[in-house]
């Protein structure tokens, strides 16, 4: 598992992007980069059939692919179902997609901004009942109101002991991450609870962020992902876990790793991996979804550079039930 390494590297250019056709056929056999120029992956794998959306580098439109097998999602075409009005609320920035099936539908998460303060991100929820999430029956979106007026995003579910729950980050003063019980896709049952804080070293690094969270569960543990530090090769990631028999509102059932889960390596070429989601191949085997750019130095800001690819790995699990990645 690679471990943050926050030195310099030589200057790479920002585009275009080299060294990106090579496949990796060790692990899990899939082209890598998996998708090019998709941020914030997120896939899921329902009832057989493989789902991806991910933030697009205009900002601008929710997409969604779909395929038979997940090798397949890779050339699968990409459905536009919903675009950002030109003025208005949610006419800014269009960030981290999430598509859940429960309650007998399809829900899509997402952040969005104002036309006017594209950086005004709050979060939103479509619902369609339809089998297929491409078929044009997408409710419109509504807002997920919180504790607090602030800039809130990357929004996730799961369900755990009969409960639906949402966790998210939110700007409160720092961006930290928050869960609370769901009564509906975009109700919240209860007050939310602070479950981390951006305190150590290498969440603090350009920005102080907790975000992007994602849930695996597994050996009788929930184990939850997060994103930290700023976007550009010192984003990385973080892991708490808790017991699948604690209470998920008790702020002190959640235990954060002392160190980054997953971060930058120069070894394996990748800088900056982060904002991940968890699904499983044909064959049962837990993977990981995330993306990282090829390259360690971006010009200019990086939530302009286009380059942030999917990626997938197995997850491997040690003896005593954690998980890890080889990259």
């Amino acid at each position: 598992m690679p471990r943050l390494e926050t030195a310099a590297g030589p200057a790479s250019p920002a585009s275009p992007d080299p060294d990106i056709t090579a496949p990796d056929n060790t692990d899990p056999g899939l082209p890598d980069p998996f998708i090019l120029q998709r941020a914030d992956p997120w896939m899921t794998r329902h009832q057989g059939r493989y789902y991806f959306t991910a933030s697009v580098p205009e900002y601008d439109r929710l997409v969604i692919r779909q395929a038979p097998s997940l090798a397949g999602l890779g050339s699968a075409p990409e459905a536009t179902i919903w675009q950002r009005p030109a003025s208005g609320p949610l006419g800014g920035h269009i960030w981290a997609p999430e598509l859940h099936h429960f309650d007998g539908g399809w829900h899509l998460y997402f952040a969005a901004g104002d036309s006017d303060d594209p950086f005004r991100i709050r979060m939103y929820v479509m619902s369609n009942p339809e089998t297929d999430p491409a078929a044009p029956a997408w409710g419109p979106p509504v807002r997920i109101h919180t504790h607090k007026e602030s800039f809130s995003l990357d929004a996730t579910t799961f369900e755990h002991g009969g409960t639906r729950f949402l966790v998210w980050a939110q700007m409160d003063p720092d961006s930290s991450l928050f869960i609370a019980p769901l009564s509906s896709p975009s109700t919240l049952a209860g007050p939310p609870v602070r479950i981390a804080d951006p305190t150590l070293g290498w969440e603090i690094i350009g920005h102080r962020v907790n975000e992007g969270p994602a849930v695996i569960q597994r050996n009788g543990r929930i184990f939850l992902t997060f994103s930290a530090s700023a976007t550009d090769a010192n984003y990385c990631m973080g892991l708490l876990t808790a017991d699948a028999g604690a209470d998920l509102l008790d702020p002190s059932s959640w235990t954060k790793d002392p160190l980054p889960w997953m971060a930058t390596s120069d070894r394996s070429g990748e800088f900056g991996p982060g904002h991940n989601s968890f699904t499983l191949d044909e064959a049962g085997n837990d993977l990981i979804v995330y993306h990282s750019r090829s390259y360690r130095d971006v010009m200019g800001d990086p939530l302009r550079d286009p380059n942030r690819h999917t990626r997938i790995r197995r997850i491997h699990w040690s003896a005593d039930g954690r998980p890890s990645v080889s990259c």
